[in-house]
């Protein structure tokens, strides 16, 4: 299962890449509005410095909501580094512009998926990478789990090889249901990733082993 934070932050990707289990980053809009990114020129310079600090998978959102909007958007942001995938909403032109960059190698990301039929057009167009939001979907008492549950079932059914992308991913066991569902990627905040790392049992067991070679070597106070 591959990890992409979903951030902006650059000290949040840094951290996440040093710890050394990262795989992408996924950004939007919204996200760049949090750290005070605004303008094209400064978006697409932070896009290019996420890029130099991660091994791959910049997923970068166009704005355009037209077809040729989003080709123009698209085409341009992808040529800022072979890392950037670019990230599409799930409309119908969004899927004509998924169809044209795949055509095209230029990977991509169809975001914004919220329905098994969404995801299934746009496997077909050739997408990368799909983003059902489960975090969104649980917020309005709806299974997020279950929708990707459907997806794998649906892709591994045809041999699609679009990768499902669990986004709004919102805590640690969102991301153990999405891998034990069979999820390729999951992207939530640092938080959540960092927060797998954490279990009483290890911190007690941790400190009684520290106590005990304290002991041991005459160190204990």
């Amino acid at each position: 299962m591959k990890f992409f934070i979903d951030t902006a932050n650059l000290d949040q990707i840094r951290e996440a890449q040093n710890l050394g289990v990262l795989d992408g980053v996924t950004t939007n809009p919204s996200l760049m509005a949090k750290e005070g990114i605004s303008g094209e020129e400064n978006v697409m310079k932070h896009y290019k410095t996420i890029c130099d600090i991660v091994d791959d998978n910049v997923s970068a959102e166009v704005i355009s909501t037209d077809y040729e909007g989003m080709i123009a958007e698209g085409e341009k942001l992808a040529k800022i580094d072979p890392k950037i995938v670019v990230k599409v909403p799930m409309i119908k032109e969004g899927v004509r512009a998924i169809k044209y960059f795949s055509s095209k190698g230029i990977r991509t990301n169809c975001t914004l998926v919220f329905s098994a039929g969404q995801a299934l057009l746009a496997a077909k167009a050739g997408a990368t990478y799909v983003s059902p939001f489960v975090g969104r979907l649980d917020d309005i008492s709806t299974d997020g789990l279950a929708l990707i549950e459907d997806i794998r079932l649906i892709y591994d059914n045809y041999g699609y090889e679009t990768q499902i992308l669990a986004a709004s991913v919102r805590h640690p066991m969102h991301i153990i249901e999405c891998a034990k569902i069979g999820a390729d990627v999951m992207t939530g905040p640092l938080s959540a990733i960092t927060a797998l790392l954490k279990h009483p049992l290890t911190d007690s067991g941790l400190a009684q082993f520290l106590a005990d070679h304290a002991k041991a070597a005459g160190t204990q106070k």
